[in-house]
Protein backbone atom coordinates (compact mmCIF):
# COMPACT_ATOMS: atom_id res chain seq x y z
CA UNK A 1 0.00 0.00 0.00
CA UNK A 2 1.52 3.34 -1.01
CA UNK A 3 1.40 6.61 0.94
CA UNK A 4 -1.56 8.02 -0.98
CA UNK A 5 -3.66 4.88 -0.48
CA UNK A 6 -2.73 4.67 3.23
CA UNK A 7 -3.68 8.31 3.84
CA UNK A 8 -6.96 7.88 1.94
CA UNK A 9 -7.80 4.86 4.09
CA UNK A 10 -6.92 6.74 7.29
CA UNK A 11 -9.02 9.71 6.22
CA UNK A 12 -11.98 7.41 5.58
CA UNK A 13 -11.58 5.79 9.00
CA UNK A 14 -11.27 9.15 10.76
CA UNK A 15 -14.40 10.42 8.99
CA UNK A 16 -16.30 7.28 10.00
CA UNK A 17 -15.27 7.69 13.63
CA UNK A 18 -16.08 11.41 13.57
CA UNK A 19 -19.69 10.70 12.64
CA UNK A 20 -20.12 8.91 15.95
CA UNK A 21 -17.86 11.13 18.03
CA UNK A 22 -18.26 14.31 19.98
CA UNK A 23 -18.51 17.11 17.39
CA UNK A 24 -15.05 18.63 16.98
CA UNK A 25 -15.72 21.85 15.07
CA UNK A 26 -15.72 23.99 18.21
CA UNK A 27 -14.52 24.02 21.78
CA UNK A 28 -17.78 24.94 23.47
CA UNK A 29 -17.86 27.15 26.53
CA UNK A 30 -17.38 30.68 27.79
CA UNK A 31 -16.10 29.90 31.29
CA UNK A 32 -12.82 31.61 32.27
CA UNK A 33 -10.88 28.33 32.28
CA UNK A 34 -12.08 27.43 28.76
CA UNK A 35 -11.34 30.91 27.46
CA UNK A 36 -7.83 30.56 28.89
CA UNK A 37 -7.46 27.14 27.25
CA UNK A 38 -8.52 28.54 23.86
CA UNK A 39 -5.92 31.27 24.17
CA UNK A 40 -3.23 28.74 25.09
CA UNK A 41 -4.15 26.58 22.09
CA UNK A 42 -3.86 29.58 19.79
CA UNK A 43 -0.43 30.44 21.19
CA UNK A 44 0.83 26.84 21.08
CA UNK A 45 -0.47 26.24 17.55
CA UNK A 46 2.12 28.50 15.92
CA UNK A 47 4.97 26.60 17.58
CA UNK A 48 6.56 23.42 16.27
CA UNK A 49 7.23 22.07 19.78
CA UNK A 50 5.78 18.85 21.16
CA UNK A 51 2.59 19.38 23.17
CA UNK A 52 1.39 17.34 26.15
CA UNK A 53 -2.37 17.51 26.78
CA UNK A 54 -3.43 16.50 30.28
CA UNK A 55 -6.97 15.93 31.44
CA UNK A 56 -9.37 13.39 32.86
CA UNK A 57 -11.04 10.88 30.57
CA UNK A 58 -13.83 12.45 28.54
CA UNK A 59 -12.65 16.06 28.80
CA UNK A 60 -11.90 16.36 25.06
CA UNK A 61 -8.17 15.84 24.64
CA UNK A 62 -8.46 14.80 20.99
CA UNK A 63 -10.66 17.84 20.36
CA UNK A 64 -7.88 20.08 21.69
CA UNK A 65 -5.31 18.23 19.57
CA UNK A 66 -7.42 18.72 16.44
CA UNK A 67 -7.81 22.40 17.27
CA UNK A 68 -4.03 22.71 17.59
CA UNK A 69 -3.60 21.08 14.19
CA UNK A 70 -6.25 23.21 12.47
CA UNK A 71 -4.65 26.45 13.71
CA UNK A 72 -1.08 25.39 12.93
CA UNK A 73 1.05 25.85 9.82
CA UNK A 74 0.62 22.11 9.25
CA UNK A 75 -3.15 22.29 8.93
CA UNK A 76 -2.94 21.25 5.27
CA UNK A 77 -1.20 18.02 6.24
CA UNK A 78 -2.66 14.83 7.74
CA UNK A 79 -3.90 14.50 11.31
CA UNK A 80 -3.13 10.95 12.41
CA UNK A 81 -4.48 9.46 15.64
CA UNK A 82 -3.11 6.47 17.52
CA UNK A 83 -4.32 5.06 20.84
CA UNK A 84 -1.13 3.87 22.53
CA UNK A 85 -2.97 1.83 25.17
CA UNK A 86 -4.68 -0.24 22.47
CA UNK A 87 -1.40 -1.12 20.69
CA UNK A 88 -0.16 -4.66 21.04
CA UNK A 89 3.30 -4.55 22.60
CA UNK A 90 4.84 -6.80 19.92
CA UNK A 91 3.46 -4.60 17.13
CA UNK A 92 4.46 -1.26 18.62
CA UNK A 93 7.53 -0.63 16.45
CA UNK A 94 5.97 -1.81 13.20
CA UNK A 95 2.85 0.32 13.78
CA UNK A 96 4.83 3.48 14.51
CA UNK A 97 7.86 3.01 12.27
CA UNK A 98 6.67 0.53 9.64
CA UNK A 99 8.61 -2.42 8.28
CA UNK A 100 10.37 -3.67 5.19
CA UNK A 101 9.47 -6.70 3.14
CA UNK A 102 10.94 -9.86 4.61
CA UNK A 103 11.46 -8.35 8.06
CA UNK A 104 9.41 -11.18 9.58
CA UNK A 105 7.04 -13.94 8.53
CA UNK A 106 4.09 -12.40 6.73
CA UNK A 107 5.87 -9.18 5.77
CA UNK A 108 5.33 -9.66 2.05
CA UNK A 109 5.63 -5.97 1.20
CA UNK A 110 6.86 -2.72 2.70
CA UNK A 111 4.52 -0.94 5.09
CA UNK A 112 4.70 2.66 6.22
CA UNK A 113 4.39 3.36 9.92
CA UNK A 114 2.27 6.15 11.36
CA UNK A 115 5.32 8.39 11.85
CA UNK A 116 5.82 8.39 8.08
CA UNK A 117 2.10 8.65 7.28
CA UNK A 118 1.92 11.79 9.47
CA UNK A 119 4.76 13.44 7.52
CA UNK A 120 3.87 17.08 6.89
CA UNK A 121 1.11 17.04 9.50
CA UNK A 122 0.42 16.08 13.11
CA UNK A 123 0.66 12.74 14.91
CA UNK A 124 -1.64 12.61 17.94
CA UNK A 125 -0.63 9.90 20.41
CA UNK A 126 -3.45 9.37 22.90
CA UNK A 127 -2.93 7.59 26.24
CA UNK A 128 0.82 8.03 25.89
CA UNK A 129 1.32 6.55 29.35
CA UNK A 130 0.35 3.16 27.92
CA UNK A 131 3.58 2.81 25.94
CA UNK A 132 5.71 -0.07 27.30
CA UNK A 133 8.88 1.06 29.04
CA UNK A 134 11.02 -1.04 26.69
CA UNK A 135 9.89 1.03 23.67
CA UNK A 136 10.15 4.49 25.21
CA UNK A 137 13.84 5.04 24.36
CA UNK A 138 13.19 4.45 20.64
CA UNK A 139 10.21 6.77 20.75
CA UNK A 140 12.29 9.47 22.43
CA UNK A 141 14.98 9.28 19.75
CA UNK A 142 12.42 9.36 16.94
CA UNK A 143 10.75 12.47 18.39
CA UNK A 144 14.04 14.25 19.04
CA UNK A 145 15.60 13.55 15.64
CA UNK A 146 12.48 13.05 13.48
CA UNK A 147 14.37 10.04 12.15
CA UNK A 148 13.69 6.34 12.67
CA UNK A 149 14.55 2.92 11.30
CA UNK A 150 11.71 0.73 9.98
CA UNK A 151 11.69 -2.84 11.25
CA UNK A 152 14.02 -4.81 9.00
CA UNK A 153 15.25 -1.64 7.30
CA UNK A 154 18.82 -0.60 6.55
CA UNK A 155 18.27 3.10 5.83
CA UNK A 156 16.74 5.57 8.30
CA UNK A 157 13.62 7.51 7.32
CA UNK A 158 13.40 11.24 8.01
CA UNK A 159 10.06 13.01 8.50
CA UNK A 160 8.82 16.53 9.24
CA UNK A 161 5.77 16.47 11.47
CA UNK A 162 4.55 17.52 14.90
CA UNK A 163 3.88 15.20 17.80
CA UNK A 164 1.00 15.93 20.18
CA UNK A 165 0.41 13.51 23.05
CA UNK A 166 -2.31 13.15 25.67
CA UNK A 167 -2.73 11.40 28.99
CA UNK A 168 -5.41 11.01 31.65
CA UNK A 169 -2.85 10.01 34.29
CA UNK A 170 0.01 11.91 35.88
CA UNK A 171 3.15 11.21 33.87
CA UNK A 172 5.20 12.91 36.57
CA UNK A 173 4.00 10.33 39.09
CA UNK A 174 4.66 7.58 36.55
CA UNK A 175 8.23 8.86 36.28
CA UNK A 176 8.61 8.81 40.07
CA UNK A 177 7.30 5.23 40.15
CA UNK A 178 9.72 4.13 37.44
CA UNK A 179 6.94 3.42 34.91
CA UNK A 180 7.84 6.21 32.49
CA UNK A 181 11.20 7.57 31.36
CA UNK A 182 12.00 10.99 32.78
CA UNK A 183 13.84 12.12 29.65
CA UNK A 184 10.85 11.21 27.48
CA UNK A 185 8.48 13.03 29.84
CA UNK A 186 10.53 16.24 29.71
CA UNK A 187 10.72 15.99 25.91
CA UNK A 188 6.97 15.57 25.60
CA UNK A 189 6.05 18.32 28.07
CA UNK A 190 7.79 21.23 26.32
CA UNK A 191 4.29 22.74 26.10
CA UNK A 192 1.60 21.46 28.44
CA UNK A 193 -2.13 22.13 28.15
CA UNK A 194 -4.45 21.16 31.00
CA UNK A 195 -8.13 20.60 30.25
CA UNK A 196 -10.44 21.30 33.21
CA UNK A 197 -13.01 18.64 34.17
CA UNK A 198 -16.65 19.49 33.52
CA UNK A 199 -17.42 19.86 37.23
CA UNK A 200 -15.04 22.85 37.28
CA UNK A 201 -16.82 24.61 34.42
CA UNK A 202 -20.49 24.02 35.25
CA UNK A 203 -21.50 27.32 33.67
CA UNK A 204 -20.71 25.77 30.27
CA UNK A 205 -23.15 22.87 30.73
CA UNK A 206 -26.29 24.59 29.32
CA UNK A 207 -24.47 25.61 26.13
CA UNK A 208 -22.87 22.19 25.78
CA UNK A 209 -26.23 20.47 26.30
CA UNK A 210 -27.95 22.58 23.63
CA UNK A 211 -25.10 21.95 21.20
CA UNK A 212 -25.13 18.19 21.79
CA UNK A 213 -28.92 17.96 21.48
CA UNK A 214 -28.68 19.58 18.07
CA UNK A 215 -25.82 17.25 17.14
CA UNK A 216 -27.89 14.19 18.09
CA UNK A 217 -31.13 15.42 16.51
CA UNK A 218 -30.39 18.18 13.95
CA UNK A 219 -33.90 17.97 12.45
CA UNK A 220 -35.71 17.86 15.77
CA UNK A 221 -36.31 20.86 18.02
CA UNK A 222 -35.96 19.59 21.58
CA UNK A 223 -36.58 21.93 24.51
CA UNK A 224 -34.45 21.47 27.60
CA UNK A 225 -36.43 22.57 30.65
CA UNK A 226 -35.03 24.79 33.38
CA UNK A 227 -35.30 21.97 35.91
CA UNK A 228 -33.43 19.62 33.58
CA UNK A 229 -30.60 22.14 33.26
CA UNK A 230 -30.52 22.42 37.05
CA UNK A 231 -30.16 18.65 37.37
CA UNK A 232 -27.39 18.60 34.78
CA UNK A 233 -25.52 21.33 36.62
CA UNK A 234 -25.90 19.58 39.98
CA UNK A 235 -24.30 16.37 38.72
CA UNK A 236 -20.55 15.81 39.18
CA UNK A 237 -19.88 14.22 35.74
CA UNK A 238 -17.16 11.64 36.46
CA UNK A 239 -17.12 10.91 32.71
CA UNK A 240 -16.92 14.64 31.89
CA UNK A 241 -18.07 16.03 28.50
CA UNK A 242 -18.17 12.55 26.95
CA UNK A 243 -20.63 11.41 29.62
CA UNK A 244 -22.86 14.43 28.97
CA UNK A 245 -22.76 13.72 25.23
CA UNK A 246 -23.71 10.06 25.72
CA UNK A 247 -26.35 10.81 28.36
CA UNK A 248 -28.21 13.19 26.06
CA UNK A 249 -28.08 10.64 23.25
CA UNK A 250 -29.47 7.97 25.58
CA UNK A 251 -32.20 10.30 26.87
CA UNK A 252 -33.29 11.24 23.34
CA UNK A 253 -33.69 7.56 22.43
CA UNK A 254 -36.46 7.18 25.01
CA UNK A 255 -37.96 10.67 24.62
CA UNK A 256 -41.42 10.51 23.04
CA UNK A 257 -42.12 14.25 22.88
CA UNK A 258 -40.00 17.34 22.27
CA UNK A 259 -39.46 18.45 25.86
CA UNK A 260 -36.53 17.03 27.78
CA UNK A 261 -37.37 17.41 31.46
CA UNK A 262 -35.46 16.39 34.56
CA UNK A 263 -37.63 13.27 34.74
CA UNK A 264 -36.62 12.36 31.19
CA UNK A 265 -32.91 12.38 31.94
CA UNK A 266 -31.27 9.01 32.41
CA UNK A 267 -28.94 10.32 35.07
CA UNK A 268 -28.04 9.44 38.61
CA UNK A 269 -27.80 12.67 40.59
CA UNK A 270 -27.16 13.35 44.24
CA UNK A 271 -30.88 13.19 44.99
CA UNK A 272 -32.60 10.93 42.47
CA UNK A 273 -32.25 8.05 40.08
CA UNK A 274 -34.22 8.08 36.83
CA UNK A 275 -35.68 4.64 36.11
CA UNK A 276 -36.99 3.36 32.78
CA UNK A 277 -40.77 3.48 32.57
CA UNK A 278 -42.30 0.04 32.04
CA UNK A 279 -44.01 1.35 28.91
CA UNK A 280 -40.63 2.25 27.43
CA UNK A 281 -39.14 -1.02 26.22
CA UNK A 282 -35.63 -0.56 24.82
CA UNK A 283 -34.09 -2.92 22.33
CA UNK A 284 -31.42 -5.37 23.44
CA UNK A 285 -28.80 -3.29 21.59
CA UNK A 286 -29.87 -0.18 23.53
CA UNK A 287 -29.71 -2.05 26.84
CA UNK A 288 -26.21 -3.38 26.13
CA UNK A 289 -24.96 -0.01 24.89
CA UNK A 290 -26.42 1.87 27.86
CA UNK A 291 -24.97 -0.64 30.32
CA UNK A 292 -21.48 -0.28 28.85
CA UNK A 293 -21.77 3.53 28.96
CA UNK A 294 -22.89 3.44 32.60
CA UNK A 295 -20.06 1.10 33.63
CA UNK A 296 -17.50 3.28 31.82
CA UNK A 297 -18.85 6.38 33.57
CA UNK A 298 -18.79 4.62 36.96
CA UNK A 299 -15.16 3.66 36.40
CA UNK A 300 -14.11 7.14 35.24
CA UNK A 301 -13.69 5.80 31.68
CA UNK A 302 -10.87 3.51 32.81
CA UNK A 303 -11.05 0.73 30.20
CA UNK A 304 -9.22 -1.84 32.30
CA UNK A 305 -11.49 -1.38 35.32
CA UNK A 306 -14.62 -1.24 33.13
CA UNK A 307 -13.67 -4.48 31.35
CA UNK A 308 -13.07 -6.14 34.71
CA UNK A 309 -16.47 -4.98 35.99
CA UNK A 310 -18.14 -6.32 32.83
CA UNK A 311 -16.32 -9.63 33.18
CA UNK A 312 -14.55 -9.39 29.81
CA UNK A 313 -11.07 -8.73 28.43
CA UNK A 314 -10.09 -5.14 27.57
CA UNK A 315 -9.80 -5.96 23.87
CA UNK A 316 -13.34 -7.36 23.94
CA UNK A 317 -14.44 -4.06 25.45
CA UNK A 318 -12.78 -2.10 22.62
CA UNK A 319 -14.65 -4.26 20.08
CA UNK A 320 -17.95 -3.56 21.84
CA UNK A 321 -17.20 0.17 21.91
CA UNK A 322 -16.70 0.10 18.13
CA UNK A 323 -19.72 -2.17 17.53
CA UNK A 324 -22.10 0.11 19.42
CA UNK A 325 -20.45 3.37 18.29
CA UNK A 326 -19.67 4.44 21.85
CA UNK A 327 -17.38 7.47 22.02
CA UNK A 328 -14.23 6.80 24.03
Amino acid sequence: MNTKEFRAMNTHLNDTVARHAIPNELIIGKSPCIQQLKQQIQQAAVSHSTVLIEGESGTGKELVARSLHRQSLRSGGPFIVINCAALQEQLFESELFGYRRGAFTGAVQNKQGLFEVADGGTLFMDEIGGIPLMHQAKLLRAIETMEFMPVGGTKPVTVDMRVVVATNRSLRKAVEQGEFRGDLYYRLSVLTLEIPPLRERREDIPELAEYFLHAHAPNRKVLLTENAIKHLMNYDWPGNVRELFNLLERSLIFLSGDTLSAESLYIKTRTNVRLIDVTEIPTLEQVIKNHIIQVLAAKGNNKTQAARALGIQRRQLYRLLNTYNIVY
